[in-house]
Protein backbone atom coordinates (compact mmCIF):
# COMPACT_ATOMS: atom_id res chain seq x y z
CA UNK A 1 0.00 0.00 0.00
CA UNK A 2 1.41 3.37 -0.98
CA UNK A 3 1.92 6.14 1.54
CA UNK A 4 -1.05 8.58 1.67
CA UNK A 5 -0.60 12.04 0.22
CA UNK A 6 0.23 14.94 2.50
CA UNK A 7 2.99 16.04 4.82
CA UNK A 8 3.53 14.09 8.07
CA UNK A 9 2.07 17.05 9.97
CA UNK A 10 -1.08 17.11 7.79
CA UNK A 11 -1.59 13.35 8.25
CA UNK A 12 -1.18 13.69 12.02
CA UNK A 13 -3.77 16.47 12.07
CA UNK A 14 -6.22 14.24 10.14
CA UNK A 15 -5.75 11.33 12.57
CA UNK A 16 -6.35 13.54 15.62
CA UNK A 17 -9.42 15.07 13.95
CA UNK A 18 -10.84 11.57 13.43
CA UNK A 19 -10.18 10.51 17.04
CA UNK A 20 -11.85 13.69 18.39
CA UNK A 21 -14.90 13.05 16.18
CA UNK A 22 -15.22 9.50 17.53
CA UNK A 23 -14.91 10.81 21.09
CA UNK A 24 -17.75 13.26 20.34
CA UNK A 25 -20.03 10.32 19.50
CA UNK A 26 -19.86 10.16 15.71
CA UNK A 27 -19.78 6.74 14.02
CA UNK A 28 -16.61 5.39 12.50
CA UNK A 29 -18.31 4.97 9.13
CA UNK A 30 -19.38 8.62 9.07
CA UNK A 31 -15.91 9.86 10.04
CA UNK A 32 -14.31 7.63 7.43
CA UNK A 33 -16.67 8.95 4.74
CA UNK A 34 -15.91 12.59 5.59
CA UNK A 35 -12.13 12.03 5.61
CA UNK A 36 -12.14 9.76 2.57
CA UNK A 37 -10.53 6.77 4.30
CA UNK A 38 -11.56 3.20 5.13
CA UNK A 39 -13.35 2.65 8.46
CA UNK A 40 -10.58 0.21 9.43
CA UNK A 41 -8.12 3.12 9.30
CA UNK A 42 -10.27 5.06 11.74
CA UNK A 43 -10.34 2.06 14.07
CA UNK A 44 -6.55 1.76 13.89
CA UNK A 45 -6.18 5.44 14.78
CA UNK A 46 -8.48 5.05 17.79
CA UNK A 47 -6.34 2.18 19.08
CA UNK A 48 -3.14 4.14 18.43
CA UNK A 49 -4.50 7.10 20.40
CA UNK A 50 -4.26 5.02 23.57
CA UNK A 51 -0.47 5.35 23.38
CA UNK A 52 1.11 8.71 24.37
CA UNK A 53 2.69 9.23 20.93
CA UNK A 54 0.50 6.91 18.89
CA UNK A 55 -0.80 9.67 16.59
CA UNK A 56 2.42 11.66 16.28
CA UNK A 57 3.82 12.50 12.84
CA UNK A 58 6.33 9.97 11.60
CA UNK A 59 8.34 11.54 8.74
CA UNK A 60 9.52 9.04 6.17
CA UNK A 61 13.31 8.78 6.02
CA UNK A 62 13.12 8.32 2.25
CA UNK A 63 14.93 5.73 0.20
CA UNK A 64 18.34 4.55 1.29
CA UNK A 65 21.02 6.16 -0.91
CA UNK A 66 22.66 3.83 -3.42
CA UNK A 67 26.00 5.17 -2.20
CA UNK A 68 26.56 5.61 1.50
CA UNK A 69 28.71 8.48 2.75
CA UNK A 70 31.56 6.01 3.24
CA UNK A 71 31.15 4.68 -0.30
CA UNK A 72 31.09 8.23 -1.67
CA UNK A 73 34.40 9.20 -0.07
CA UNK A 74 36.26 6.83 -2.38
CA UNK A 75 35.13 8.32 -5.74
CA UNK A 76 35.29 11.86 -4.34
CA UNK A 77 38.99 11.38 -3.55
CA UNK A 78 39.58 9.91 -7.00
CA UNK A 79 37.71 12.69 -8.78
CA UNK A 80 39.82 15.34 -7.09
CA UNK A 81 42.88 13.76 -8.72
CA UNK A 82 41.59 15.08 -12.05
CA UNK A 83 40.28 13.31 -15.13
CA UNK A 84 43.75 12.92 -16.68
CA UNK A 85 44.80 10.73 -13.76
CA UNK A 86 42.10 8.30 -14.91
CA UNK A 87 43.12 8.11 -18.55
CA UNK A 88 41.15 11.02 -20.01
CA UNK A 89 42.65 13.47 -22.49
CA UNK A 90 41.67 16.55 -20.44
CA UNK A 91 40.67 17.48 -16.89
CA UNK A 92 36.95 17.83 -17.62
CA UNK A 93 34.57 15.62 -15.65
CA UNK A 94 31.23 14.67 -17.21
CA UNK A 95 28.50 12.63 -15.54
CA UNK A 96 29.28 9.70 -17.83
CA UNK A 97 32.99 9.81 -16.92
CA UNK A 98 32.18 9.97 -13.20
CA UNK A 99 29.78 7.02 -13.57
CA UNK A 100 32.66 4.98 -15.03
CA UNK A 101 34.89 5.82 -12.04
CA UNK A 102 32.14 4.83 -9.57
CA UNK A 103 31.50 1.54 -11.38
CA UNK A 104 35.20 0.72 -11.54
CA UNK A 105 36.16 1.52 -7.95
CA UNK A 106 32.93 1.09 -5.97
CA UNK A 107 31.21 -1.59 -8.03
CA UNK A 108 27.95 0.36 -8.40
CA UNK A 109 26.48 1.12 -11.81
CA UNK A 110 24.60 4.43 -11.97
CA UNK A 111 22.92 6.23 -14.84
CA UNK A 112 24.67 9.54 -15.68
CA UNK A 113 21.54 11.47 -14.63
CA UNK A 114 21.73 9.86 -11.20
CA UNK A 115 25.44 10.64 -11.02
CA UNK A 116 24.69 14.28 -11.82
CA UNK A 117 22.34 14.48 -8.83
CA UNK A 118 24.99 12.89 -6.60
CA UNK A 119 27.56 15.46 -7.72
CA UNK A 120 25.31 18.49 -7.26
CA UNK A 121 23.32 17.51 -4.16
CA UNK A 122 25.72 15.45 -2.08
CA UNK A 123 29.17 16.66 -3.16
CA UNK A 124 27.94 20.24 -3.81
CA UNK A 125 29.72 20.37 -7.17
CA UNK A 126 28.74 22.98 -9.74
CA UNK A 127 29.02 23.04 -13.54
CA UNK A 128 31.24 26.03 -14.45
CA UNK A 129 32.22 26.77 -18.02
CA UNK A 130 35.89 25.79 -18.51
CA UNK A 131 38.38 28.58 -19.12
CA UNK A 132 40.50 28.13 -22.22
CA UNK A 133 44.26 28.21 -21.81
CA UNK A 134 46.39 28.79 -24.91
CA UNK A 135 49.00 26.09 -25.41
CA UNK A 136 51.28 28.73 -26.93
CA UNK A 137 51.32 30.66 -23.66
CA UNK A 138 54.58 30.64 -21.69
CA UNK A 139 53.39 30.57 -18.08
CA UNK A 140 56.88 31.24 -16.72
CA UNK A 141 57.22 34.34 -18.88
CA UNK A 142 53.76 35.54 -17.81
CA UNK A 143 54.68 35.08 -14.14
CA UNK A 144 57.94 36.97 -14.67
CA UNK A 145 56.10 39.83 -16.40
CA UNK A 146 53.50 40.05 -13.61
CA UNK A 147 56.10 39.92 -10.85
CA UNK A 148 58.84 42.10 -12.38
CA UNK A 149 57.82 44.01 -15.48
CA UNK A 150 54.41 45.27 -14.46
CA UNK A 151 55.51 46.76 -11.10
CA UNK A 152 58.26 48.54 -13.04
CA UNK A 153 55.68 49.88 -15.51
CA UNK A 154 53.48 51.18 -12.67
CA UNK A 155 56.39 52.85 -10.86
CA UNK A 156 57.63 54.51 -14.05
CA UNK A 157 54.15 55.73 -15.01
CA UNK A 158 53.41 57.32 -11.66
CA UNK A 159 56.93 58.79 -11.49
CA UNK A 160 56.17 60.54 -14.79
CA UNK A 161 52.70 61.48 -13.50
CA UNK A 162 51.33 59.71 -16.55
CA UNK A 163 47.94 58.11 -16.92
CA UNK A 164 48.16 54.32 -17.03
CA UNK A 165 46.16 53.20 -20.08
CA UNK A 166 44.97 49.61 -20.70
CA UNK A 167 43.89 49.52 -24.33
CA UNK A 168 42.16 46.88 -26.44
CA UNK A 169 40.02 46.45 -29.55
CA UNK A 170 36.89 44.37 -30.01
CA UNK A 171 34.05 43.67 -32.43
CA UNK A 172 30.32 43.25 -31.89
CA UNK A 173 28.29 41.32 -34.47
CA UNK A 174 24.71 41.89 -35.57
CA UNK A 175 24.13 38.16 -35.02
CA UNK A 176 23.36 37.96 -31.29
CA UNK A 177 25.53 36.27 -28.69
CA UNK A 178 23.05 33.67 -27.41
CA UNK A 179 23.01 32.89 -23.70
CA UNK A 180 20.75 30.73 -21.55
CA UNK A 181 17.44 32.19 -20.40
CA UNK A 182 14.42 31.04 -18.40
CA UNK A 183 11.44 29.22 -19.88
CA UNK A 184 8.91 26.50 -18.95
CA UNK A 185 10.25 22.97 -19.29
CA UNK A 186 10.06 21.78 -22.89
CA UNK A 187 9.39 25.29 -24.25
CA UNK A 188 12.68 26.39 -25.80
CA UNK A 189 12.49 30.11 -26.64
CA UNK A 190 13.04 31.24 -30.23
CA UNK A 191 15.11 34.39 -30.86
CA UNK A 192 14.41 35.90 -34.31
CA UNK A 193 17.64 37.48 -35.55
CA UNK A 194 19.60 38.29 -38.70
CA UNK A 195 21.97 35.52 -39.73
CA UNK A 196 24.62 37.73 -41.30
CA UNK A 197 28.06 38.88 -40.23
CA UNK A 198 27.49 42.64 -40.12
CA UNK A 199 29.60 44.06 -37.31
CA UNK A 200 30.83 47.15 -35.54
CA UNK A 201 34.40 47.53 -34.32
CA UNK A 202 35.49 49.38 -31.24
CA UNK A 203 38.60 50.57 -29.49
CA UNK A 204 38.50 51.26 -25.76
CA UNK A 205 40.77 51.86 -22.81
CA UNK A 206 40.52 51.82 -19.03
CA UNK A 207 42.73 54.58 -17.63
CA UNK A 208 44.07 55.16 -14.13
CA UNK A 209 44.93 58.74 -13.25
CA UNK A 210 48.34 59.54 -11.75
CA UNK A 211 48.66 59.78 -7.96
CA UNK A 212 45.00 59.01 -7.12
CA UNK A 213 44.65 56.30 -9.81
CA UNK A 214 40.98 57.07 -10.44
CA UNK A 215 39.54 54.82 -13.17
CA UNK A 216 37.91 56.05 -16.35
CA UNK A 217 36.77 54.50 -19.61
CA UNK A 218 37.24 55.92 -23.09
CA UNK A 219 35.98 54.34 -26.28
CA UNK A 220 35.39 54.86 -29.98
CA UNK A 221 33.05 52.91 -32.27
CA UNK A 222 33.80 52.39 -35.96
CA UNK A 223 31.67 50.78 -38.70
CA UNK A 224 34.80 49.18 -40.19
CA UNK A 225 37.67 47.11 -38.85
CA UNK A 226 40.10 48.91 -36.56
CA UNK A 227 43.38 49.74 -38.33
CA UNK A 228 46.48 51.69 -37.36
CA UNK A 229 44.85 54.96 -38.44
CA UNK A 230 42.08 54.55 -35.85
CA UNK A 231 44.63 53.59 -33.18
CA UNK A 232 46.66 56.73 -33.83
CA UNK A 233 43.52 58.90 -33.75
CA UNK A 234 42.45 57.32 -30.45
CA UNK A 235 45.89 57.81 -28.88
CA UNK A 236 46.08 61.39 -30.13
CA UNK A 237 42.73 62.23 -28.58
CA UNK A 238 43.68 60.64 -25.24
CA UNK A 239 47.06 62.45 -25.28
CA UNK A 240 45.37 65.76 -25.98
CA UNK A 241 42.90 65.29 -23.12
CA UNK A 242 45.00 63.55 -20.50
CA UNK A 243 48.59 64.55 -21.18
CA UNK A 244 51.34 62.01 -20.53
CA UNK A 245 50.33 58.37 -21.08
CA UNK A 246 51.75 54.92 -20.45
CA UNK A 247 49.83 52.62 -22.77
CA UNK A 248 49.81 48.89 -22.03
CA UNK A 249 48.46 46.77 -24.88
CA UNK A 250 48.88 43.41 -26.59
CA UNK A 251 51.34 42.57 -29.35
CA UNK A 252 48.84 42.98 -32.20
CA UNK A 253 49.99 44.14 -35.64
CA UNK A 254 48.18 47.49 -35.34
CA UNK A 255 50.07 48.44 -32.18
CA UNK A 256 53.85 48.71 -31.85
CA UNK A 257 54.40 46.69 -35.02
CA UNK A 258 52.65 49.26 -37.18
CA UNK A 259 54.89 51.76 -39.00
CA UNK A 260 52.19 54.42 -38.72
CA UNK A 261 51.87 53.95 -34.94
CA UNK A 262 55.65 53.94 -34.46
CA UNK A 263 56.00 57.13 -36.50
CA UNK A 264 53.34 58.87 -34.39
CA UNK A 265 54.95 57.70 -31.14
CA UNK A 266 58.33 58.98 -32.29
CA UNK A 267 56.93 62.52 -32.45
CA UNK A 268 55.06 62.26 -29.12
CA UNK A 269 57.58 61.38 -26.37
CA UNK A 270 54.90 61.92 -23.72
CA UNK A 271 53.28 58.64 -24.79
CA UNK A 272 55.13 55.49 -23.70
CA UNK A 273 53.97 52.02 -24.72
CA UNK A 274 54.42 48.68 -22.97
CA UNK A 275 53.34 45.22 -24.10
CA UNK A 276 51.42 42.50 -22.29
CA UNK A 277 52.95 39.02 -22.51
CA UNK A 278 51.70 36.88 -25.38
CA UNK A 279 48.47 34.92 -25.00
CA UNK A 280 47.53 36.53 -21.68
CA UNK A 281 44.36 38.55 -22.36
CA UNK A 282 43.12 38.10 -18.77
CA UNK A 283 45.81 40.55 -17.62
CA UNK A 284 44.15 43.42 -19.50
CA UNK A 285 41.36 45.11 -17.47
CA UNK A 286 39.81 46.34 -20.71
CA UNK A 287 39.03 42.72 -21.61
CA UNK A 288 36.65 42.80 -18.66
CA UNK A 289 34.74 45.68 -20.23
CA UNK A 290 33.99 43.68 -23.34
CA UNK A 291 33.25 40.49 -21.47
CA UNK A 292 30.75 42.41 -19.35
CA UNK A 293 29.21 44.20 -22.33
CA UNK A 294 29.16 41.52 -25.04
CA UNK A 295 28.43 38.43 -22.98
CA UNK A 296 26.35 40.07 -20.28
CA UNK A 297 24.54 43.28 -21.11
CA UNK A 298 24.31 42.72 -24.87
CA UNK A 299 23.68 38.96 -24.73
CA UNK A 300 20.59 37.83 -26.69
CA UNK A 301 20.32 41.28 -28.30
CA UNK A 302 18.80 40.82 -31.77
CA UNK A 303 19.19 44.32 -33.21
CA UNK A 304 17.36 45.18 -36.43
CA UNK A 305 20.42 46.83 -37.96
CA UNK A 306 23.88 48.16 -37.11
CA UNK A 307 22.43 51.58 -36.23
CA UNK A 308 20.39 50.03 -33.43
CA UNK A 309 23.37 47.92 -32.40
CA UNK A 310 25.49 51.09 -32.29
CA UNK A 311 23.01 52.75 -29.92
CA UNK A 312 23.02 49.77 -27.56
CA UNK A 313 26.83 49.57 -27.48
CA UNK A 314 27.11 53.28 -26.69
CA UNK A 315 24.48 53.01 -23.96
CA UNK A 316 26.26 50.14 -22.19
CA UNK A 317 29.73 51.66 -22.48
CA UNK A 318 28.46 54.98 -21.12
CA UNK A 319 26.94 53.04 -18.20
CA UNK A 320 30.33 51.45 -17.53
CA UNK A 321 32.12 54.78 -17.87
CA UNK A 322 30.02 56.29 -15.11
CA UNK A 323 30.37 53.25 -12.81
CA UNK A 324 33.78 53.58 -11.08
CA UNK A 325 33.10 50.56 -8.86
CA UNK A 326 32.53 48.46 -11.97
CA UNK A 327 35.75 49.71 -13.58
CA UNK A 328 37.62 49.05 -10.33
CA UNK A 329 36.24 45.52 -10.44
CA UNK A 330 37.71 44.97 -13.91
CA UNK A 331 41.09 46.15 -12.61
CA UNK A 332 40.94 43.97 -9.49
CA UNK A 333 39.94 40.95 -11.54
CA UNK A 334 43.33 40.92 -13.27
CA UNK A 335 45.11 40.56 -9.88
CA UNK A 336 47.96 42.69 -11.21
CA UNK A 337 50.34 43.77 -8.43
CA UNK A 338 50.86 47.42 -7.62
CA UNK A 339 47.26 48.42 -8.30
CA UNK A 340 45.70 47.50 -4.93
CA UNK A 341 46.18 51.04 -3.61
CA UNK A 342 44.75 52.45 -6.82
CA UNK A 343 41.40 50.81 -6.30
Amino acid sequence: MSRPFGTPQELERRRRQAVRAIADGQSRQAVAAVLGVHPNSVSRWVRAARQPDGLDAKPSPGPTPGLSDADLRVPETLLRQGAKAHGRDNELWTAARVATVIARHVGRIHHPDRVLRILTRRLRWTSPKPRRHARERNDEEVARWVGDEFPRIVRAAFARKAHLVFLDESGVFLTPTVRRTMAPRGKTPVLPAWDRRDRLSAISAITLSPVLARPNLFFSIDPHHIHAEQVVAFLADRHRRLGRLTVVWDRGPIHDKSKLVRAWLATHPGVVTEKFPSYAPALNPDEGVWGWAKYGRLANLAANDTDELWDHIIEELVTAKHSPDLLNGFVRQTKLPGLSLAV
